[in-house]
């Protein structure tokens, strides 16, 4: 009897159950993001339009009004940008799992997601130096506009080209792949084209009362939105419609 070992034909072999579900990763932090989104949003809500940035003694009074609520928000969107790394991570891995030759789009969407929470943590830094600012000392009104103006740069151009990015990298995932339907992909890159038509809007100044200027509310209806609707589609298709969608392309073949 030869004392090698015996080696068990690749079809033989026990199939191991993975350690994580992906998938199940995928949907549960899709609805986190969207979930602390949309109370983000609520809270943001409540504290209502800053003044313009020239009169920096309202400015500094709506800052110190409102710090302790500002404070919450980016606590809020800390949690927020934390489910979006795991959204990411677990994203890229289903697509690896799915087609190694798309790991490169998915490296790519990854990075770029990164990337994204990096300057908005930086944008939150700078909106919560400039609510600390205020508590417990004599506010520096040109610390509190130098601050206020950062963070609307973060939030405008810089995350809106960011985003377009990893959207147009999950739409190309998607019509070469048969993890989601076509029309995913397809709102993925309408996702990054409303991202990169707010991006002229850092150009039309800083006042609150005008929709399109930098930091309207332009910004948040069609860069900001469309991602949230975008990744709680994802959510919800990985958990619910992708059983449905294999059979569809199994019937098809």
């Amino acid at each position: 009897m030869s004392g090698h070992p015996v080696t068990l034909p690749a079809h033989d072999l026990p199939k191991q159950r993975p350690l994580v579900d992906v998938r199940r990763v995928v949907g549960i932090s899709s609805f986190v993001v969207v979930g602390m989104m949309l109370l983000e949003g609520a809270r943001a809500m409540l504290l209502g339009h800053r003044p313009v940035l020239d009169n920096t003694a309202a400015l500094v009074e709506y800052q110190t009004n409102t710090a302790t609520g500002m404070l919450v928000v980016i606590t809020i969107d800390t949690f927020l940008m934390t489910a979006l790394i795991v959204f990411l991570g677990a994203f890229r891995q289903m697509v690896t799992n799915h087609n190694r030759d798309l790991r490169w789009i998915a490296d790519i969407a990854f990075g770029a997601g990164i990337v994204f929470v990096a300057v908005t943590l930086v944008g939150d830094a700078m909106a919560g130096g400039a609510a600390l600012d205020t508590i417990g000392t004599v506010p520096d009104p040109s610390t509190s506009r130098a601050l206020t103006v950062g963070h609307i740069l973060m939030f405008g151009v810089v995350g809106c080209v960011l985003t377009a990015l990893v959207m147009a990298a999950c739409g190309v995932i998607v019509l070469n792949s048969t993890l989601f339907p076509r029309w995913v992909g397809w709102a993925a890159f309408a996702c990054a084209a409303t991202n990169m038509l707010s991006v002229p809007t850092t150009f039309l100044g800083t006042d609150p009362d005008f929709w399109a200027s930098s930091g309207g509310w332009a910004t948040t209806a069609f860069a900001t939105m469309p991602f949230l609707l975008w990744t709680g589609l994802v959510g919800v298709w990985t958990i619910r419609g992708q059983r449905a969608h294999e059979v569809r392309l199994q019937r098809r073949s």
